[in-house]
C-alpha cells in the first residue's frame, strides 16, 4: 500500500498549464514527488508476492464532481490497488423535487464530463438510484470493498445520513475515510475567542485571512492512470439516465457545466471581468461577475484552487487591482460563512436564527396573498427591476446577485411575504441551488439572520434599478414589452402619460401591469408595524 501525502507542505507554484487539458498543475510541494516515486515503484515492479491481497475502495463522488484537487480521488489512488468511482442518485430526494430542473440538467452534464474523464484514467464511473444509506452499503458489500472514500457534506440531512452509513460500513469491516473539500476551513477551525462559532461576518472574514496566511491549503495533485482496472468487481458500464429518467424535463442551461468549463471560466474571470469587479457586480446588463456558483454548487471547481487562481492575479507587473480580487474572495468567504453557520446552527435550515425574527405579523392572507405571491414568481408586479430578475430566473436558473436582493427585499418588506417562501421558490428555479448559501441570502434580506441586514433598510426598486442598470440594457432584455419605453421611464413606466404609452406601444394594465404595490406606502407600513411591535 502506497505512502501517504504529506498536506504539511504549504508551497504552490502556479495553478495554471498552457496545454488543453483540464488545466491545473501539480503544486511544486514534497507531496507531488512523494507521489511520483511511489506510482513509479508501482509501475516498475515485476514481482508480485503469491497470496498478497489487492486493497480495493470506492470514491462515493457527490459534491465533488472533478479529478483535480479532489481529496477523496486522491487519497484513494494513494492508498488502494484498485479504486471503483460511484455516484448515487438520491431518489428520494429527486422525487421531492426540491431542485430545479435547472439544477438536475447541469448536474448531469458534469456526471456525463466526469464519466469520460474518468474512463481517460482507465476508471469506471458506476451509478445507482435508490437512497443512498442503502447502495453505498450495498455496493462495497458486493464489489467486496475495503474502504470507502468520500468528501464530507455538512448540510444537517447529509451529515445524518452519512454517520449512519459510516456506522453501518464500518460494522461490516469496512473502513471509511472522508475528507474536507467542500470548504477552504470547516466550521470547526475558524472559532471566537472563546471556541464558539462566529455570528458576525467581519470577525469571521478576519480570522479566515488568518488561517489562510498561517497554512495556506495546499492543491493536490492530479489522479495518475490506473493500473489495475476494476475488472468484474463492478457491474458493466451502463449509460447515465435521462433527465427525464429522473423525473425532470430537459432545459437549456445558460452556464455551460462540466469541470473543464469550470477552469476555462474561471480563466476568463481572472483575464478580464475581475479586473474591475468592484463596480461591476453590481451591473447586471454586463457579464461582470464569475457565474462560478453552480460550479461550487457541484464541486467541478475547488474553492482552494478558485482562491490560489485569484491570488497568482497578483504576480510581478500584474495590474490587476487587489481590492477587485479580494472583494471577488470576499464573496468566496460568505459562501464558507453561511456553509459554517448552517453546520453549527442546523436549526436555520427550518427557522429564523433569531428567535425574534423582526418581521410583522400583519401579513396578506388568503386569495390576496396568492395575488401578490403569483405576481412576484412571475415577474409581473410592476417594478420592471424586480420583474426583469425573476424572469431572468424563470428563464435561465439563474439571477444577477443584486437583482436578488432587490427582489427579496421586494417580496419581504414590500409585499410582507414570509421569506421561506422565497427561498423555496428559489431552490425550486435556481441552477447553483444551495441550501447554505440561499438560506443564508435570504435571512440576510429579511433581517432574521445572524449577521443580516438591518430591519429598517428597505431596497427601493426603482432607485436599485436607475442606479445599477440605469439605461435599461438589463430591465429591455427581460421584460420585452418596455423595450420601446424611454429610459427615463423605464425604472417606473407607470409614470408615463397616455401619449407616451402610445408612442411605446405599450399600454399599462394591458401589455404591463401597474404596480402591485405602492412602495412607498409599503415602506411606511412595514416600518410601522415593526415600531409598533418593538421589532426595530
Amino acid at each position: 500500500m502506497g505512502a501517504r501525502l504529506d498536506r504539511s507542505s504549504h508551497e504552490a507554484d502556479r495553478i495554471w498549464s498552457n496545454g488543453d487539458d483540464l488545466a491545473v498543475s501539480l503544486p511544486s510541494h514534497p507531496a507531488t514527488r512523494l507521489l511520483h516515486r511511489w506510482t513509479h515503484a508501482r509501475e516498475q515492479a515485476e514481482v508480485v508476492i503469491a497470496g498478497a491481497t489487492l486493497m480495493r475502495g470506492i470514491v462515493w463522488f457527490r459534491r465533488d464532481l472533478r479529478l483535480n484537487d479532489q481529496p477523496a480521488l486522491t487519497e484513494a489512488c494513494n492508498e488502494c490497488d484498485e479504486v471503483i468511482p460511484l455516484f448515487v442518485f438520491d431518489e428520494p430526494l429527486l422525487q421531492s423535487h426540491v431542485f430545479s430542473p435547472a439544477c438536475v440538467n447541469f448536474m448531469l452534464g458534469c456526471l456525463q464530463e466526469l464519466t469520460t474523464s474518468l474512463a481517460g484514467l482507465g476508471f469506471q464511473l458506476q451509478w445507482r438510484r435508490g437512497e443512498p444509506d442503502e447502495e453505498v452499503v450495498q455496493a462495497a458489500r458486493e464489489w467486496k470493498a475495503d474502504v470507502v472514500y468520500w468528501n464530507r457534506d455538512y448540510e444537517p440531512a447529509a451529515i445524518d445520513r452519512d454517520r449512519k452509513i459510516q456506522q453501518a460500513l464500518m460494522t461490516r469491516g469496512v473502513a471509511v475515510h472522508t475528507f474536507k473539500d467542500h470548504v477552504v476551513f470547516e466550521a470547526e477551525e475558524i472559532r471566537g475567542s472563546t471556541g464558539a462559532p462566529l455570528q458576525r461576518y467581519s470577525a469571521y472574514r478576519a480570522r479566515w485571512w488568518t488561517k489562510w496566511h498561517a497554512t495556506t491549503p495546499p492543491l493536490l495533485p492530479s489522479p495518475v492512470r490506473q493500473r489495475n482496472q476494476q475488472g468484474g468487481t463492478s457491474s458493466p458500464r451502463i449509460a447515465l439516465p435521462t433527465v427525464e429518467d429522473l423525473g425532470y424535463q430537459t432545459v437549456p442551461l445558460s452556464i455551460n457545466p462540466g469541470e473543464k468549463e469550470s477552469q476555462r471560466r474561471l480563466r476568463w474571470f481572472l483575464d478580464g471581468p475581475v479586473h474591475c469587479y468592484v463596480k461591476g457586480r453590481n451591473l447586471p446588463a454586463i457579464d461582470g461577475t464569475s457565474k462560478l456558483s453552480p460550479q461550487f454548487r457541484f464541486g467541478t471547481l475547488s474553492v482552494r484552487t478558485a482562491v490560489h487562481a485569484a491570488l497568482g492575479t497578483f504576480a510581478a507587473g500584474s495590474r490587476v487591482s487587489r481590492r477587485d480580487v479580494l472583494t471577488w474572495i470576499d464573496e468566496l468567504i460568505w459562501r464558507e460563512f453561511f456553509q459554517q453557520i448552517l453546520s453549527a446552527f442546523p436549526q436555520v435550515a427550518s427557522s429564523p436564527f433569531r428567535s425574534k425574527d423582526g418581521l410583522p405579523r400583519s401579513r396578506p392572507s388568503g386569495a390576496e396573498r396568492n395575488r401578490l405571491y403569483a405576481a412576484w414568481c412571475e415577474g409581473q408586479t410592476g417594478y420592471p427591476l424586480v420583474d426583469a430578475g425573476m424572469r431572468q430566473l424563470n428563464q435561465t436558473g439563474w439571477m444577477h446577485n443584486r437583482v436578488r436582493m432587490v427582489v427579496a427585499s421586494f417580496l419581504i418588506k414590500d409585499l410582507r411575504i414570509d421569506w421561506q417562501s422565497g427561498e423555496r421558490y428559489f431552490m425550486q428555479r435556481l441552477i447553483d441551488g444551495d441550501l447554505a448559501a440561499n438560506n443564508g441570502n435570504w435571512q440576510w434580506a429579511s433581517s432574521t439572520g445572524t449577521d443580516s441586514m438591518p430591519g429598517y433598510r428597505i431596497f427601493n426598486p426603482m432607485l436599485q434599478s436607475r442606479k445599477f442598470d440605469p439605461d435599461g440594457t438589463y430591465i429591455r432584455q427581460y421584460v420585452p414589452e418596455l423595450a420601446a419605453v424611454p429610459t427615463h421611464r423605464i425604472h417606473a413606466p407607470h409614470m408615463m402619460t397616455q401619449e407616451e404609452q402610445a408612442l411605446a406601444g405599450c399600454r399599462l394594465g394591458t401589455d404591463y401591469p401597474l404596480p402591485i404595490v405602492d412602495h412607498r406606502q409599503a415602506r411606511e407600513e412595514y416600518l410601522g408595524l415593526g415600531k409598533l411591535q418593538g421589532t426595530r
